[in-house]
């Protein structure tokens, strides 16, 4: 069984204790790193957090799908879709390479 994802209030807990700062500075930092991302991804297209990885805004080209409940064909339209793309230093660390 996998292991419950962390809650904002215990990542900002377990942060503020190991870096030595309040609570209060931590969730504001974490909140204002939340809205850099969103403002730059929205501005330029990515933004990148190195060593852990980058957002991208990508175009998605209309194509035909299929109703799963009748399996009729439908079509579904372009839209813009942010991705996450995780950096290789990140990647090697949780899962490391095969030799």
């Amino acid at each position: 069984m996998a292991a419950k994802a962390l809650t904002k209030a215990q990542l900002v807990t377990k942060l503020a204790g190991e870096l030595k700062m309040t609570k209060v500075t931590v969730s504001q930092f974490l909140d204002q790193l939340n809205y850099l991302a969103v403002a730059e991804t929205k501005k330029s297209g990515q933004f990148t957090l190195p060593g852990f990885g980058k957002l991208v805004k990508s175009n998605r080209k209309a194509r035909m799908g299929r109703n799963p409940q009748t399996g009729a064909a439908i079509k579904i339209p372009a839209k813009t879709v942010v991705k996450f793309r995780v950096a290789k230093a990140c990647k090697e660390a949780i899962i490391p390479p095969k030799k």
